[in-house]
């Protein structure tokens, strides 16, 4: 052999860190709990390491791979996943069962999966390193996360393209002394609403597909996650029994008063914030700076897009707490169950909480605070009205501001204080790598000596705690971002080119974030994104329906085609002028400052203008007589044509979908050639 040293194997890594404070008391109830889970594990021939540290003990556990036999045999029996994957999964399971309640009474403060060294981590954004050490669960994500973004680029490539075309005839448009709103109200936004409608039908469609690839490549297609956890649990306990399917119509009725109650609350902050503005704007307005005097209204919008934010950031806590009580109340048969359900109660309390303030100014703001003489009050003030260019300009700036608040400031805060936590435990580690000596870890091809177990685990042990939400809240993100993209597109069509810069940068942060900034997620399989699908499938009819009230109702692309087809120069097939040309002043209606009823709507100083001169009547936006102010017979043609175009644009819209969702099938055909072969291979497998 020589004088060479011989190369021992490497042993496999500790699965799991327990963490507890060091309890000198032996007779403390929290002592004989920990000495009892402890002493629980080595019956099941768990491997427990003690390293004391300061005034914490860490207890590394590592599980026998004959403790898996029985889960991989029921896994082939079941025949729901030809792969078991890694078994930490199953670990995880074990240690659940009995480690939550203590870990709530603060027995033990954490537990977390140790990150391996290994040449994945030099390069994380490959799916099958991924898959084999995050799981599928996070793999999927990936996938998911990675054919969005890339299928933005087309939706972004159009939308700005559409902006582009307003922005090129403003200078031309003869509405250009008011219609600022021309820049994303015009013909281009019809198409490329229709577009966005038929992008998020194909991008489900396709996603399905690159789905359906993958998962059969990874043998896990028909993987169930209820079954697979009855054969964990057997696992832990042969002698366990089923929890029984219970449906209880009192909790159900409890629970649906309970989320009818938090739908009020939610849609009470964003009154709230209409307050908020009926107040800002008429304050701001009596202001000493001349600029924000000029822009009241637009100020008072921005402030409360701010101030939308800021509730959006508390709501989520509130929205979060509530759920876990909600699906608390319910009492699911399963895990799979319980994160469903609160999935589904978590992104309707989030949708509410995000989108209430835009359907207002999308579909109420304007119309609903009256006429001259007659104006709707809240205490005394007037109800806010639209931007002089349009109602849509104020939800552009709302949608404006919070995407580039919520995007921006999160990424910030996502990134940076797993970065600082990480880097404060960079100094504990240095530490300790000089007792390490020859037993670097990365050169050590023997059992890691104590001091270089305890440099990993203090270094792990201080990086961000993750948890069943951790990727949980990565999805919420992005599927949030799909509702901002797709919902209200029409009035802010630069929104898929600011989701696309965003997950460019998501997709590298994150996976950044996964692999050195964060407690490693214990991988889980799983063959789809679960109720997200069903989720973003209800997105799409919403946007549907939302795009087409937008334009219908909330735009001036119909009044603007009744008026050029209708009452406009060219309605009598004149070609001297520009047909459009009177439009403003066919959309406005007089006020007699004489009236007793007007005057009281203004202030001494509006009945004069700058010169001295007396204002006797004044302008404003409605169809409605000048002498008793009722609604002329051009509001009601332009009300039928609105709702006529609504109901058009949503059942072309709908057939689309349709077509689209039949045209592109859920799964490509050497998936199903695959999946027969390897179905009659393993029919044949059992006959021998």
């Amino acid at each position: 052999m020589g004088g060479g040293v011989v190369k021992q194997p490497a042993q496999r890594t500790f699965d799991y860190v327990l963490v507890a404070q060091k309890l000198d008391d032996i007779m403390d109830q929290k002592a004989q709990r920990q000495r009892a889970f402890i002493q629980q594990l080595e019956k099941k021939n768990i491997t427990v390491m003690h390293i004391f540290h300061d005034d914490k003990v860490f207890f590394g556990l590592r599980a026998p791979s004959e403790m898996f036999e029985d889960y991989q045999y029921l896994l082939k029996v079941s025949d729901s996943c030809n792969w078991c994957g890694d078994v930490k999964d199953t670990f995880n399971f074990v240690l659940s069962e009995n480690l939550e309640e203590l870990l709530n009474k603060d027995v033990f403060e954490t537990m977390f999966c140790l990150h391996e060294v290994s040449p994945f981590l030099t390069n994380p954004f490959k799916v099958l390193e991924l898959l084999s050490y995050f799981g599928e669960k996070v793999a999927l994500y990936y996938l998911w996360l990675g054919l969005y973004t890339r299928l933005l680029i087309p939706a972004a490539v159009l939308g700005v393209i559409v902006f582009l075309y307003g922005l090129a005839f403003f200078n031309t448009n003869p509405l250009i002394s008011t219609c600022l709103n021309h820049l994303f109200d015009n013909e281009g936004t019809v198409a490329f609403a229709m577009f966005m409608a038929i992008w998020a039908t194909l991008f489900l469609e396709l996603w399905k597909r690159h789905r359906a690839r993958h998962v059969s490549q990874w043998k896990v297609y028909d993987w169930c996650e209820e079954e697979e956890e009855l054969i964990l649990e057997i696992v832990n306990d042969p002698n366990c029994k089923p929890k029984q399917f219970r449906h209880s119509y009192l909790r159900s009725t409890l629970v649906l008063i309970l989320v009818t109650l938090m739908l009020m609350l939610i849609i009470g902050l964003a009154h709230a914030l209409v307050v908020f503005r009926v107040i800002a704007a008429p304050s701001l307005s009596e202001g000493s700076w001349e600029f924000i005097k000029g822009h009241a209204n637009t100020v008072a919008v921005m402030l409360g897009a701010v101030l939308h934010y800021l509730t959006i950031q508390i709501m989520t806590r509130v929205n979060r707490w509530v759920s876990l009580k909600l699906c608390g109340i319910e009492k699911t048969n399963s895990f799979a169950a319980t994160e469903r359900s609160f999935t589904v109660k978590m992104f309707t309390f989030q949708f509410f909480t995000l989108f209430s303030s835009l359907f207002y100014v999308a579909f109420f703001l304007g119309r609903i605070n009256g006429h001259p003489g007659n104006y709707m009050r809240i205490a005394g003030w007037r109800l806010e009205e639209c931007h002089p260019s349009g109602c849509l300009t104020d939800l552009f700036i709302q949608m404006a501001v919070i995407m580039l608040l919520k995007q921006t400031l999160n990424n910030i805060f996502e990134f940076t204080v797993p970065w600082l936590k990480n880097y404060l435990s960079r100094k504990t580690a240095k530490k300790l790598q000089r007792k390490c000596g020859q037993c670097y870890r990365k050169a050590c091809h023997v059992e890691p000596c104590e001091s270089c177990k305890l440099r990993d685990w203090l270094h792990n042990y201080h990086l961000a705690n993750t948890d069943a939400f951790t990727l949980f809240n990565e999805f919420l993100e992005m599927v949030i971002q799909f509702c901002f993209t797709t919902i209200f597109v029409a009035a802010f069509p630069l929104a898929p080119l600011l989701a696309l810069i965003n997950n460019i940068f998501e997709i590298r942060l994150d996976a950044i974030k996964m692999v050195h900034l964060e407690q490693r997620l214990v991988p889980r399989k799983t063959n789809d994104i679960g109720v997200w699908t069903k989720v973003l499938e209800a997105v799409g009819v919403i946007a549907v329906i939302a795009n087409g009230l937008v334009i219908g109702v909330s735009s001036d692309f119909i009044p603007r085609l009744v008026y050029h087809y209708h009452y406009g120069p060219c309605a009598n097939g004149s070609t001297d002028t520009h047909c459009m040309q009177g439009y403003i002043k066919d959309t406005l209606s007089t006020a007699l400052a004489s009236h007793p009823a007007v005057r009281k709507d203004f202030l001494p100083n509006q009945m004069h203008t700058d010169t001295g001169l007396n204002v006797t009547q004044c302008s404003y936006r409605d169809y409605r007589s000048n002498e008793d102010y009722t609604l002329t017979s051009q509001f009601w043609l332009v009300m039928a044509m609105r709702f006529a175009f609504v109901i058009l644009f949503e059942h072309v819209v709908v057939v689309c979908k349709f077509v689209a969702a039949w045209f592109v099938p859920n799964n490509p055909i050497s998936v199903k050639n695959d999946r027969l072969h390897d179905k009659l291979a393993r029919l044949k497998e059992e006959l021998r």
